[in-house]
């Protein structure tokens, strides 16, 4: 039998303020598990498509790989031909990306072997981004001239790179002439331990630098940790703010059952019933809201993956990537278990009310 039945004296009144307060617990837990949410999903989808796409070992320049860099920071052909000839990796795959300009306009030229990186509408070959259509017209079958170098589009790309200029991406034969033949980064398997091969090819190979696939999620993981840090701090304040919440709601509902909590002492009721019954709705409080916040935040996740996935090249994330198991867990238990202690005064408060006393409360 729970405290609430025996009352109905301001009943409305305490529905909405009971309202009020899940509606602070849905909106922190919603806010946190939606931004720890797309972290977490944006987190464990890079790794696994940089685990999928990268070979064992990547090698660049030690100057810096050639990212739209000078040439001294590329790997000229001999370079390329002493890493091919090493008998511990096997199947290579060149790279090469340069700045150049497109009717005065700067473009980034991506030269590429591995064409599963990128989502065409259309065929690999020579594939312009949406920048490019909007910012000439240009079309499947268009024309371009790339260093006076004429080419015909084959595909163009809806993934969006933030970078706010043209890309082309070209197959590795036809970019390198463009770039004297010279490669930004290499990527090859290795025949036994990847970190080995790293070694050697830094070792053995001068002015070039080496990454493993466990060297970039470790990358990834560093960055994502600061940001995730900072997201769930920001975050965590409004479900901290619901929680506070519940302790003034709480207080106020206590005051205005009393004398409930006298009748229901003189009828029986233990001290520690009484506790119970006003912990438990503090909890019940926490639960239903952060279930509620977990679904409004899951349905905003898998929009923002409609609306934004395309653009990304994260069409074929899903929300499990997004709400892991442990998120799941964590913040329902974590909101239960809060809600709980923040009724913990006011139920104490409740169960140590004098009996005659409560009942002569008006």
């Amino acid at each position: 039998m729970s405290i609430y039945r025996l009352s109905f004296k301001n009943l409305k009144r305490r529905k909405l303020r009971s309202a009020l307060t899940m509606l602070g617990i849905i909106i922190g837990v919603g806010t946190l598990v939606l931004l720890i949410g797309a972290g977490t999903g944006m987190q464990s989808y890079i790794k696994e498509q940089t685990e999928t796409m990268m070979g064992d070992v990547s090698i660049y320049n030690s100057s810096g790989g050639g990212y739209m860099g000078s040439g001294d920071s590329y790997l000229d052909q001999e370079t390329v031909s002493k890493i091919k000839n090493m008998s511990q990796l096997y199947d290579f795959k060149e790279e090469v990306q340069f700045t150049t300009d497109m009717d005065k306009t700067p473009i980034y030229v991506v030269g590429m072997s591995d064409w599963d990186q990128v989502k065409i509408n259309g065929t690999h070959g020579v594939v312009i981004n949406q920048f490019l259509v909007d910012t000439f017209g240009y079309k499947i079958g268009s024309n371009i001239t790339i260093k006076d170098q004429d080419f015909t589009v084959t595909g163009i790309t809806q993934q969006s790179t933030g970078m706010g200029m043209g890309i082309v991406y070209l197959d590795i034969d036809k970019a390198l002439p463009l770039n004297d033949n010279k490669v930004s980064s290499i990527t090859a398997s290795a025949r036994g331990d990847p970190e080995t091969a790293k070694n050697d090819v830094e070792n053995q190979i001068p002015d070039t630098m080496a990454m493993t696939q466990s060297d970039f999620t470790q990358q990834i993981d560093d960055l994502m940790n600061g940001i995730m840090l900072f997201i769930g701090a920001i975050a965590s304040i409004g479900l901290i703010v619901g929680v506070i919440s519940i302790v003034n709601i709480m207080l106020v509902n206590v005051t205005e059952r009393t004398r409930e909590i006298g009748v229901l002492k003189a009828i029986g009721f233990t001290n520690r019933e009484v506790l119970g019954s006003i912990l438990m709705e503090a909890g019940l409080l926490g639960f239903i809201g952060a279930l509620i916040g977990l679904i409004l935040a899951a349905i905003l996740l898998q929009l923002g993956i409609i609306l934004f996935g395309p653009q990304l090249g994260m069409e074929d994330m899903s929300l499990t990537y997004m709400l892991p198991a442990w998120l799941i867990l964590a913040v329902v238990g974590g909101a239960t278990v809060l809600s709980v202690l923040a009724g913990l005064y006011p139920a104490w408060r409740a169960s140590r009310l004098n009996v005659v006393e409560a009942l002569r409360y008006d």
